[in-house]
């Protein structure tokens, strides 16, 4: 199967596509600031360069795009048909990058979290943050007796 467009187009079509701000971190971001948390974007003094970093809650949170980051049996990860196996090899090289900086990461006593892109679609998105926030305060969901 060739591809449908011409090389400059898809040249174009890659260069257009975000590795910092996306919708799925926006959303995230804005959800996590109204509900009173504060963080850090994007620090490159951590392994992964984490999309958000909460000191206070010792937790780092990575948001990761279903294709590129390889999501296993998520429908918004469809291999490309041409070139198969040089993007086999290219969304391998990011889960094996990924699951080291993630090992780095706890060895450092950091609690990590991943969410993927298709746990913020609009059908999950409301289960997924109230989730992010039982995570980030464990204490405030405990019943004590």
């Amino acid at each position: 199967m060739t591809d449908v467009h011409s090389s400059e187009t898809r040249s174009y079509n890659m260069s257009r596509i975000r590795s910092k701000n996306t919708k799925p971190e926006l959303l995230v971001r804005k959800f996590l600031f109204k509900n009173g948390f504060r963080f850090r974007l994007n620090v490159k003094s951590l392994p992964g360069t984490p999309d958000i970093v909460l000191n206070k809650h010792n937790t780092i949170i990575f948001i990761h795009g279903c294709f590129w980051h390889g999501h296993s049996h998520c429908k918004y990860f469809v291999m490309p048909g041409t070139r198969m196996e040089w993007w086999l090899a290219k969304i391998g090289q990011n889960i094996n990058r990924d699951n080291e900086c993630i090992e780095r990461l706890k060895e450092m006593n950091w609690k990590v979290i991943v969410i993927w892109e298709c746990e913020l679609k609009q059908d999950f998105r409301e289960m997924t943050l109230s989730n992010l926030i039982k995570l980030l305060n464990p204490s405030s969901y405990l019943t004590i007796i």
